[in-house]
């Protein structure tokens, strides 16, 4: 049955792209007020705080810099929400990766201030999208926090995008390719509201642009330089995929935004020992738990594809690649089903299934290295 909310109001992202995205600062933010706090990670700071600040001209006054706290937790978003400084701002400059920005985000919505989005990597969509993704300060993941809209408006500076290291655009990739295969894979089969439909149609375009660009855009991404296929993978990953979140979560449920690939990272977060917060990211894990994903669904040509794809860009296809062995999983896979992310599978992920897709998908490794696999 077809059904949706009787009334809503959707926002979708505002953006500002380019090499000088900075000089449009006092025009776009002047609506907002006259001082503004910036807040995110030490390096973000370096690499763009001056850049933002001598952008900002006379007419807005940069009245701190904030470390962010190092984590999206709910005990950072308390401390920086007792501090004067961001008090008395008009609105909130929001720098650096994803957990940086979620934390502004959220801080933003809880002060009612506006939050404007400086992101200094594509890593992940957090820059342009309504969700602020929690954890607890030890790393182990904590839940969603929606949020009313995505940032007022976010710039883009690619120059300091393409300086940031290489690694995270890497990631980035991984992440955002995975919005594609979880929102067709769980919203199969169901009559979907207009925004849900919109939603996932708009996650074609989270693979395509990857697919055709991002093996170069990495490789230009590694020699610092701000080409066209560069440009178009920043946008896929920072807005596209945000884009597609908001429309999928615009009900704020998670069924169609997120799935199996998500669960095993999550999973994986529960689990200290393994190191995955600490020598791996996000998006990174996510592209790797798309090809068990694939292998679990029986989608077998399009398995064959993402596996040349991370292979050709060197994203995880192998357990050894995350620092794991098949001893892991025992402890691992009961914990991917406990995940609320595959509540909303097409069919229930049992324990054997994940079983089978690690097995065919370290089997697929062995032959690929073996040249048994064209």
């Amino acid at each position: 049955m077809l059904t949706s909310m009787p009334d809503y109001s959707i926002r979708l992202p505002a953006w500002t792209i380019g090499i000088h995205a900075l000089e449009q600062i006092p025009s776009v933010c002047r609506e907002s007020g006259t001082r503004a706090v910036l807040i995110g990670g030490r390096r973000a700071m370096a690499a763009i705080a001056d850049k933002i600040e001598a952008a900002s001209g006379p007419g807005i006054e940069i009245v701190s810099r904030i470390w962010y706290g190092g984590e999206a937790a709910e005990e950072n978003i308390a401390m920086l929400s007792g501090l004067s400084d961001v008090l008395s701002a008009d609105m909130i400059f929001a720098v650096g990766g994803g957990k940086a920005l979620d934390t502004c985000k959220a801080l933003g919505f809880r002060l009612g201030k506006p939050v404007y989005a400086f992101p200094t990597i594509a890593s992940t969509c957090a820059a342009c999208t309504a969700v602020s993704i929690l954890y607890h300060p030890d790393g182990r993941f904590a839940g969603p926090c929606f949020l009313p809209g995505p940032p007022k408006h976010t710039f883009i500076d690619t120059a300091v995008i393409a300086s940031a290291p290489s690694r995270y655009l890497w990631a980035g990739l991984g992440d955002t390719y995975a919005k594609y295969f979880e929102a067709t894979m769980s919203s199969r089969g169901d009559t979907l509201a207009y925004y849900h439909a919109l939603g996932v149609s708009v996650s074609r375009s989270c693979l395509d642009p990857l697919l055709a660009y991002g093996a170069k855009a990495w490789q230009d991404h590694q020699r610092k330089e701000v080409t066209e296929e560069l440009t178009q993978v920043i946008l896929t990953i920072l807005v596209t995929t945000a884009v597609a979140s908001i429309l999928l979560t615009a009900d704020r449920i998670i069924d169609y935004n997120t799935g199996l690939a998500h669960a095993i990272f999550y999973a994986l977060t529960a689990f200290p020992e393994l190191k995955i917060e600490s020598d791996h990211l996000h998006g990174e894990v996510v592209g790797f738990g798309v090809l068990v994903l694939l292998l679990t669904d029986g989608q077998d040509e399009m398995f064959r594809t993402m596996f040349a794809f991370n292979r050709s860009v060197s994203l995880p296809t192998a357990l050894k690649d995350l620092g794991m062995t098949p001893g892991d999983l025992q402890k691992v896979l009961p914990q991917v089903l406990c995940m609320h992310d595959i509540d909303h599978n097409p069919y229930p992920v049992t324990l054997e299934m994940l079983e089978e897709a690690f097995r065919k998908l370290e089997a697929w490794n062995l032959q690929y290295d073996q040249k048994m696999i064209p």
